[in-house]
């Protein structure tokens, strides 16, 4: 069991340190990086996966609606924990309810569970993203523009997917091949920005950073735990919600902060601190999943 935790962590750790070892000698356009895999790389990969006939994605409506309990739940049960600790809900419950599915939770997926689990990590990627750019942007700015959050890559290339996969269209292979071998560019691109902006960690606010460490993986798996006796989810389904409901904020909250200038200081330091804390609780996670056999 400690041979798949660490045949699992290390590629990631290996491939984020690389990040952070270029990070600190060179300044990498991170920004405009994150920008081209969001934009090209994430949606190839989430329109082949969905599209891939060999994936029947019926089979993961249980996991995207326990999913769906786990995100917007972990705001409802960490609601009354900020209002008595006085903390600003619109700084501290988005980065404890959207979760870094995208950095690590692919990456991590794939290397815990095999290539057979990438349509569940692909679901729960789109999950917590539409909810992120519909429920999200809307606990910070109910004005926001319901056009302007549907003009995303990642929401056409969902709904392009879904598309092709319902509707039972046979793409040719070879079509298939170049958007997985584009696709597959975001994984390790993921694990190296990761590495580059876990750098910009500031220990200035590390009471708020460390509450979110435990908060947000707390909550997740609290909420997973009674998804799973309810739903009856097949073995890997139920070993990738535990990894889900234990990942850390997304880094994506920061830029959201910044971009509608909600204490991204402050955000910056939850979300960072509590993605370093994630080098103690996924390995314990997953330690659990391989010891239950789900896999």
């Amino acid at each position: 069991m400690i041979g798949q935790i660490l045949s699992t962590m290390l590629p990631v750790f290996l491939i984020a340190g690389c990040g952070a070892l270029y990070g600190r000698y060179r300044t990498p356009d991170i920004q405009g990086l994150n920008v081209l895999n969001m934009e090209l790389f994430v949606p190839m990969l989430v329109f082949a996966v969905l599209a891939d006939q060999q994936a029947p994605l019926q089979e993961y409506a249980r996991l995207a609606l326990a999913a769906t309990v786990v995100v917007l739940g972990s705001g409802i049960v960490l609601y009354p924990l900020a209002k008595v600790l006085k903390l600003n809900l619109k700084t501290f419950l988005p980065p404890m309810m959207f979760n870094n599915s995208g950095n690590m939770g692919i990456p991590l997926l794939v290397l815990a569970f095999g290539d057979e689990a990438l349509p569940a990590a692909i679901v729960l990627f789109i999950v917590e993203m539409l909810l992120h750019f519909s429920v999200g942007l809307y606990m910070l700015d109910p004005h926001t523009s319901i056009i302007k959050r549907l003009k995303l890559p990642i929401v056409f290339a969902s709904i392009a997917g879904l598309s092709v996969n319902l509707g039972g269209v046979h793409l040719p292979e070879w079509l298939l091949e170049t958007l997985n071998m584009l696709g597959g560019v975001c994984i390790p691109l993921m694990l190296f920005a990761l590495g580059v902006r876990m750098l910009d960690i500031d220990f200035s606010d590390w009471k708020m950073g460390m509450l979110g460490a435990i908060a947000c993986p707390a909550s997740g798996l609290l909420l997973a735990w009674p998804m799973i006796a309810i739903l009856d989810l097949p073995g890997l389904q139920v070993a990738a919600l535990w990894v889900f409901a234990a990942l850390p904020p997304a880094v994506l909250n920061y830029m959201v902060a910044e971009q509608y200038r909600q204490e991204p200081h402050t955000v910056a330091s939850l979300v960072l601190l509590s993605n370093l804390g994630s080098l103690v609780v996924m390995p314990v996670v997953l330690g659990l999943v391989f010891a239950a056999g789900y896999v």
